[in-house]
């Protein structure tokens, strides 16, 4: 198995981070939910998507110090490593926000895998880590490094017509409990239950 894996969302949870960010800067009530995607709709239904935008480039850039891993992930990339997997992870991310100061994501992605253990020993190296400029060039990076398997937070991804027709595509969903499998992909709502289909299915 090479099991690709997406990183915003997929291995570092914002959970909060977005409204708190959003409500240290006034932009936001306390009524809105505690999520990215409350945010989001909320500052665009009230014609203040520039707002999220730079909300964005924060939390991605400096912000991310303070998000943590989703529960399991750096264990279960361990497990997955020790039972002969290969792993990589690649993003979509630009090397600074679109709009706003123009903090470097990149080395605040890295810093972040660092500082979170999955740079340790047993674990990924720096050069397993793709950060593509573009959704093409990940769809295309996952293809050049053969991945049979790869997890996404985002259906919309998987669509692209870019998207290798013989890699699995695995959505993580733990926010979406209603989300189902269907002939398109699978559906993982935790870390630990993409650990047990991947140890079924390494071969």
């Amino acid at each position: 198995m090479i099991l690709g894996i997406d990183f915003d969302n997929t291995l570092v949870c914002y959970d909060g981070l977005f409204h708190a960010a959003a409500r240290e800067r006034g932009l936001i009530p306390e009524s809105v939910p505690r999520s990215k995607q409350g945010v989001r709709d909320y500052l665009r239904a009230v014609g203040r998507e520039d707002d999220f935008t730079v909300l964005q480039g924060y939390v991605y850039g400096p912000g991310i110090r303070n998000a943590s891993p989703f529960p399991y992930a750096v264990e279960g990339i361990r497990a997955l490593l020790a039972s002969g997997a290969e792993v990589c992870i690649i993003s979509h991310k630009t090397r600074t926000p679109i709009l706003g100061p123009r903090y470097d994501l990149h080395q605040a992605a890295l810093d972040w895998l660092r500082e979170q253990h999955f740079f340790a020993e047993g674990m990924l190296t720096p050069d397993r880590v793709f950060l593509e400029e573009s959704k093409e060039a990940k769809a295309g990076r996952i293809a050049d490094m053969g991945c049979t398997h790869f997890v996404d937070d985002l259906p919309e991804f998987f669509r692209l017509p870019q998207f290798p027709q013989d890699t699995r595509r695995m959505l993580f969903s733990p926010q979406s409990r209603n989300a189902v499998s269907d002939e398109s992909w699978l559906c993982f709502h935790s870390w630990r239950a993409i650990c047990r289909y991947c140890m079924r299915h390494g071969d």
